[in-house]
């Protein structure tokens, strides 16, 4: 996300909700998990970059995980879950008048990093191959 110039402190004060957010929700995913039988899974949830809309009403909210990706399905289900939880416990940490509804995006691109990476290994372990021949 690129900083935005403009105030005092070099960022757009949206730039500076999100990351507040962004913090917060980091927080509480791993420290006060709501639903206790995906609490294991979201441990290995990492809220990645959050997006707030100028009104404050909206926030997406992009997140990576680390769990198997077979249970990337019960990951979004939980957090959807949790919405009005994290939500309510934002309004007790973050200082805004109105505290956005909160829309939870999965981020691949963790994972197309890591098949990118695969995919290139693969690629410098052939050419070795090819020329060792």
């Amino acid at each position: 996300m690129a900083a935005k110039r403009g105030s005092a402190h070099g960022f757009s004060r949206s730039d500076r909700v999100s990351e507040q957010i962004r913090r917060e929700l980091a927080d509480l995913l791993r420290f006060h998990p709501k639903d206790q039988h995906i609490a294991a899974r979201m441990t290995l949830v990492t809220v990645s970059a959050v997006e707030v809309t100028p009104d404050y009403a909206h926030a997406k909210v992009f997140y990576t995980s680390l769990a198997d990706p077979s249970a990337n399905d019960a990951v979004a289900e939980g957090l959807a879950r949790s919405a009005s939880f994290l939500r309510r416990e934002l309004a007790k940490r973050v200082r805004i008048h109105h505290i956005p509804d909160l829309h939870f995006v999965f981020d691949s691109s963790v994972q197309e990093g890591a098949r990118l990476s695969k995919l290139i290994d693969e690629a410098v372990e052939s050419d070795q191959g090819n020329r060792d021949e």
